[in-house]
C-alpha cells in the first residue's frame, strides 16, 4: 500500500512516473509529504514545475526532510521555486490537523 489517494489515471507517462517516485522514495515520512504533495499538485504541474519536482526527488531523503521540516535552513544556491511551495502546502496541511 502506498498510501496514495490518487489514481494514475489520466495523467501522461512523466507525471504517472513522478507520481510514483513521490510515493516511493525509501523514506516513510518523505512519501507521504511527496506523494500527498503529488497527489494534489502533479496534474495541474507546469512543464517547468515538473523539471523542478525531478530536481527535488533527486534529492536525498536525509538532507531533504530537515528542510522540508524546518529543522536546518535550506542552502543557498538550491534555485527550486517548487520546494518553495512544498513548503507552503506543507504548512496549510499541518494547519489543518492541528
Amino acid at each position: 500500500m502506498t498510501g496514495t489517494t490518487r489514481t494514475s489515471e489520466g495523467l501522461d507517462t512523466r507525471r504517472r512516473k513522478l507520481l510514483f517516485r513521490s510515493w516511493h522514495r525509501g523514506m516513510r515520512e518523505m512519501d507521504l509529504i511527496l506523494g500527498s504533495f503529488a497527489d494534489e499538485e502533479i496534474e495541474r504541474m507546469s512543464e517547468d514545475e515538473l523539471d523542478q519536482f525531478e530536481r527535488l526527488l533527486e534529492i536525498n531523503d536525509t538532507e531533504l526532510l530537515p528542510w522540508i521540516t524546518g529543522q536546518t535552513q535550506i542552502p543557498t544556491g538550491i534555485d527550486l521555486p517548487l520546494l518553495e511551495r512544498v513548503l507552503e502546502w506543507r504548512g496549510r496541511v499541518a494547519s489543518l490537523t492541528v
